[in-house]
């Protein structure tokens, strides 16, 4: 019975969500990052970065492993002395069952054994960017592109597990970490995507379609990203037109964020149309010109873009984001693309029945354990294991190693814990901005705390409402 009336609520895929309350009446300045922001990208291109990467990494042994973009997900963590890939939630607490030696799910059993329970002590995890460093043993993957490298690491691991061949798990992960980083310094992935543009770049109208929005609004826009010069030409001359240009008041290329946003020493140099580098010394950043490299504090000075006036979209939480709305205090927009399919997956019945019944069966739990007489008991044991059951159910739902990118069975997971924080507002895509006027204003849901959740919560989960199969399961007992 109650499940008709949850699907006829069913949550909107190109829906904008928000952290944080924020009218786009303020916002008077829009600036994007340009990969997976701007411009998306084909499964292709991930198979191309594995295959590139694979080849670069391996010579004395030919791994011959194909990349699985089902394998992995955003957000995990990977121990980088243990050769471990993992999920981890808000709390630090690793989700069992998530822990992954090469290819194969390492023993709840093991996990904890490893370390000493469940949970990774602070001073273990990632510095503020999400990379290991001195003293921490875990790395958090949070960027897109970083899939194919979370899928050769396991793939490695794999191999040499196979093939009894001992190895310093520390090296391989720099190696591996230097192979993923040569596929774009060395251009390896720029030359393929300009050579086969068609192939690799998913060519939308709706992102010429926001940025023409907004201009005819009045809006200044501008676009700091790290690609370069060349190569953001190409891709959006194939999205927007050859008069891309006109539509930003400033361009930047290979800023090297998230330096660009801390380090006050590199200027700016423009680029000309042949793409030399020139020794102009720049007072002004002028329409329709091209900049590389500088920093956000000239940025500031040159153009007096400041404060909750600018809002600005990436796909990197932290090196888009974070310092943006922690330093310098401009409204963040994080533009999540697996957003869209999970919410899909979410307005399903059968992902709804499932939810709506661990649900219940975990109020059961809670209200029920209190009676100790051995057949009770033996109930509680029962519905334990089918809790259990349930949560692997709702995890394949997303992803059969990893599931959501967003929870670890009850909790949020690491990776919504830094996006709630960083990020004023969310959506799937850019094209979201479209089902909106631009004096919206975005209210975040106001979500009960513990001990505010209503009365009904609790009938719920006691079963107390009158629903058939909850009332005979109460019954048994």
């Amino acid at each position: 019975e109650l499940v008709p009336s949850i699907m006829s609520n069913m949550l909107n895929p190109d829906a904008i969500f928000s952290n944080n309350e924020m009218s786009l009446s303020d916002i008077e300045i829009y600036g994007f990052d340009y990969d997976y922001t701007l411009v998306f990208y084909s499964k292709h291109l991930h198979t191309l970065i594995f295959n590139a990467a694979r080849d670069l990494l391996i010579n004395e042994h030919r791994v011959k492993y194909d990349y699985d973009p089902n394998f992995a997900i955003r957000g995990l963590h990977y121990d980088v002395h243990r050769a471990l890939l993992m999920k981890i939630d808000a709390f630090h607490y690793i989700q069992l069952g998530t822990v992954y030696r090469g290819l194969s799910v390492v023993p709840d059993e093991e996990v904890i054994a490893m370390y000493d329970g469940s949970h990774v002590p602070l001073e273990q995890m990632s510095d503020f960017y999400g990379k290991s460093s001195q003293g921490n043993t875990m790395k958090q993957f949070m960027d897109i592109f970083s899939l194919p490298e979370m899928t050769l690491l396991s793939c490695v691991n794999e191999y040499f597990l196979k093939n009894n061949i001992d190895y310093e798990p520390v090296h391989l992960y720099k190696d591996v970490k230097d192979s993923i980083r040569d596929v774009h310094i060395k251009g390896i992935m720029y030359r393929a995507i300009e050579a086969d543009i068609e192939k690799y770049i998913c060519y939308a109208e709706q992102t010429r379609a926001v940025l023409a929005k907004l201009a005819d609004h009045g809006k200044k826009m501008f676009l700091i990203t790290n690609s370069p010069s060349s190569f953001v030409d190409k891709g959006m001359k194939f999205i927007v037109g050859k008069d891309w240009r006109d539509l930003f008041d400033v361009v930047i290329v290979q800023a090297e964020k998230p330096s660009f946003f801390n380090d006050k020493r590199r200027p700016f140099r423009k680029v000309n149309e042949r793409g030399v580098l020139l020794w102009d010394k720049i007072h002004k950043l002028q329409k329709g010109q091209i900049y590389k490299q500088g920093n956000l504090y000239e940025f500031l000075k040159l153009t007096g873009w400041r404060g909750s006036k600018v809002l600005y979209f990436g796909d990197h939480i932290y090196s888009d984001l974070a310092d943006l709305t922690l330093k310098h205090g401009w409204r963040t927009g994080a533009i999540i693309p697996e957003l869209r399919s999970e919410i899909k997956i979410m307005n399903t019945e059968k992902y709804i029945q499932t939810m709506t019944w661990l649900q219940t069966l975990t109020g059961l739990l809670e209200h029920m354990q209190v009676h100790r007489d051995p057949e009770s008991q033996m109930i509680l044991e029962e519905w334990k294991k089918e809790r259990k059951e349930m949560r692997e159910m709702n995890r394949n739902f997303f992803n059969a190693q990893f599931g959501s990118l967003f929870r670890t069975d009850e909790n949020p997971t690491y990776f919504l814990r830094r996006l709630s924080r960083f990020a004023d507002i969310y959506m799937a895509s850019l094209s979201c901005l479209l089902n909106y006027e631009l004096d919206y204003t975005f209210y975040p849901r106001r979500t009960p705390l513990q001990h505010e959740l209503p009365g009904w919560s609790d009938q719920l989960c006691t079963g107390t409402f009158r629903i058939p199969f909850l009332q005979e399961t109460v019954q048994i007992k």
